[in-house]
């Protein structure tokens, strides 16, 4: 008889954990040779074939040598499990009910023209290490990213809280990587609206990087996830962000950039959203900051982003058609906007200072008589005008404009 752990996962499938761990320690996680292997084998075949050789590309047999040469996989593997469940935290692999199924888009995505192996290199995550008490799936389920600069402006920190805030408040789960910046400023409003927040880092659950965010990710953990591609111990080294970003595109329904300088690695979250079809959304901000040059050339080069100022155009994009629709943004209505064209032209006939009376007013104003009293009297009640003993004349403003509802 097999048990099973509160979250559902079976011991049947430790052979399985342990072939995944120990494929992702001999390649690096998205490398779609063993990807591949995976597919046509299996987890364990695939961990067999790739130890005679059995594969195709070049320099995964030489990456696999040269790890081979530092410990046996397996041992390595069986280590890394037992020091996952001594952390308290979980493997989760494909196999289990709380995989987010989602991920498996990234099959979707084209590497024509890729020239850095990161770029290449995209295929769906093989193992997710989890820390935190709440089932995966679900989590992401209803999720949207909110990604950006680290040395964000006070305005990119006040945009990116502000959305995090919101979604968490209307049960989105708000996904960022946990960075300084928009990262932190997200994952915060979001713990701070007491809803979902999922940190995804670069190294192992851990060894949460930046060190500085340690409180944040304590905070994270207690009620949300902290989730990686990298076993436990494993350092954040520059290119497993960049390897790192496609897992959060893929991940959520949708990607907002809030801040990113002309060359940041936010920008290609987003742009993983895109090639995998996903709505990718940007925040423009000031064309005089250098933390928004990335995100505005992302609107010129590609038309599929979409432009968003605040929640509910986030909502709308995300949301359910038809359920979630933004607001037209429309300035306080005047009193002038009530006008009718006739009622208009009386009202620009009245000269800047001074009185007219009622029928050098009509004359200019080229009305009747009678019909130029009935539009003063719409515009004394609307005191646009005001009435004297010799004529008409323009009411003066007050200091606050009056808006009518």
């Amino acid at each position: 008889m097999t048990s099973t752990n509160d979250l559902g996962q079976s011991d049947a499938l430790a052979p399985v954990r342990l072939a995944r761990i120990a494929l992702t320690w001999l390649a690096e996680p998205g490398t779609w040779s063993v990807h591949r292997l995976v597919d046509a084998y299996g987890p364990i075949g695939a961990l067999e074939r790739l130890l005679a050789g059995d594969v195709p590309d070049r320099r995964v047999r030489t990456a696999v040598a040269a790890r081979r040469a530092a410990g046996d996989p397996r041992e390595v593997a069986a280590a890394a499990l037992a020091h996952t469940e001594r952390l308290g935290a979980r493997l989760v692999v494909p196999e289990d009910d709380e995989w987010p199924a989602q991920v498996r888009d990234l099959e979707l995505m084209t590497r024509e023209g890729a020239g850095r192996v990161v770029d290449q290199e995209t295929a769906p995550p093989l193992a997710i290490w989890v820390r935190g008490n709440h089932p995966l799936a679900e989590a992401l389920n209803r999720a949207v990213a909110v990604v950006g600069a680290r040395a964000a402006t006070p305005y990119g920190d006040h945009v990116a809280s502000g959305l995090g805030y919101g979604l968490a408040e209307r049960d989105w789960t708000v996904v960022s990587g946990g960075a300084h910046g928009i990262d932190a400023a997200a994952h915060r409003g979001a713990l701070n609206a007491g809803g979902l927040t999922v940190a995804v880092l670069a190294c192992g659950v851990d060894r949460p990087y930046p060190a500085g965010n340690s409180s944040l990710f304590d905070r994270i953990v207690e009620t949300g996830l902290l989730i990686s591609e990298w076993m436990p111990g494993a350092e954040p080294l520059r290119h497993r962000f960049l390897v790192r970003n496609r897992l959060i595109a893929a991940a959520t329904i949708g990607t907002v950039l809030v801040e990113a300088a002309a060359r940041s690695g936010a920008t290609q979250t987003l742009r993983r959203a895109l090639a995998i079809n996903r709505p990718a959304m940007v925040v423009p901000g000031p064309v005089t900051s250098a933390m928004s040059v990335g995100a505005h050339e992302l609107l010129r080069e590609h038309p599929a982003a979409r432009l968003v100022t605040g929640l509910p155009h986030v909502l709308e994009e995300v949301g359910r058609i038809g359920a979630d629709l933004a607001p037209l943004a429309r300035a306080p209505r005047q009193p002038r906007d009530l006008l009718d064209d006739e009622s208009a032209v009386v009202l620009e006939a009245l000269p800047r200072r001074g009185v007219l009376d009622v029928d050098a007013l009509a004359a200019r104003a080229g009305l009747d008589l009678r019909n130029t009293l009935r539009k003063l009297a719409l515009l004394e009640d609307l005191e646009l005008v005001v009435r004297r003993d010799d004529g008409y004349a323009l009411a003066v403003p007050s200091a606050r404009p009056t808006t009518v509802r």
